[in-house]
């Protein structure tokens, strides 16, 4: 059943709608990604993760239908364009950059859906907090891997240092050794949830799914 009212959350709206069509572009990195890997366990390690952020955009789509949250056009066109720009460019930039550019692209949509999570809080609503939190801690696996992958590379403390992400940054603060539970969610990315982003006067009864039984 669809809510009795829109969410009544700008930058929750914005951030589902950005993520959609991100996660596409995401998709066509990969792929081009994926082609330009000699190694087949390499391959099909990306080809999985290719298919994880498919997953993504499908969950994300169907909270955004649940409100009514239509697609953003302009969005789908420039992540369209980023995606099959940067899945071009893995035949000519070598092994490293694809692996470090996807690996900090990854650790920054981790706290993408936790913030989800808390956007959906302040709006009394927790129906989503286990899809959200599941793409989430899968991110974070992504992130982790193309870490793992070029570790020892000589590049990896100089391109730490310019992009802030590597063996010893990261763009969130999950730790999958000692996660937190779903319904501690709230845990994670506080930093990340900027004050104005969150309605003082949204009422919980209006915007859950739950109402509109």
């Amino acid at each position: 059943m669809k809510p009795s009212t829109k969410l009544k959350h700008p930058a929750l709206v914005k951030s589902l709608r950005k993520a959609y069509s991100a996660e596409r572009a995401a998709c066509f990195a990969y792929i081009g990604h994926a082609r330009s890997l000699k190694d087949p366990e390499e391959k099909r390690r990306v080809r999985q993760i290719e298919e994880d952020e498919w997953d993504h955009r499908k969950h994300v789509l169907e909270i955004m239908n649940l409100y009514d949250i239509p697609v953003s056009r302009y969005n789908e066109i420039k992540f369209y364009v980023i995606g099959k720009i940067i899945g071009y460019s893995c035949f000519l930039i070598g092994r490293f950059m694809p692996y470090f550019f996807a690996g900090k692209l990854e650790s920054g949509n981790v706290c993408e859906y936790f913030v989800m999570i808390q956007y959906f809080h302040s709006l009394g609503i927790d129906t989503h907090d286990e899809i959200l939190y599941e793409m989430g801690i899968k991110e974070k696996e992504h992130e982790v891997y193309f870490l793992e992958l070029i570790r020892t590379e000589k590049w990896l403390p100089y391109f730490e240092k310019v992009f802030s992400w590597g063996e010893h940054s990261s763009l969130n603060d999950v730790d999958l050794e000692n996660k937190y539970p779903v319904v501690k969610s709230e845990m994670y990315c506080k930093s990340h949830v900027p004050n104005s982003g969150i309605p003082t006067d949204a009422s919980p009864e209006k915007n859950s799914p739950e109402s509109a039984k």
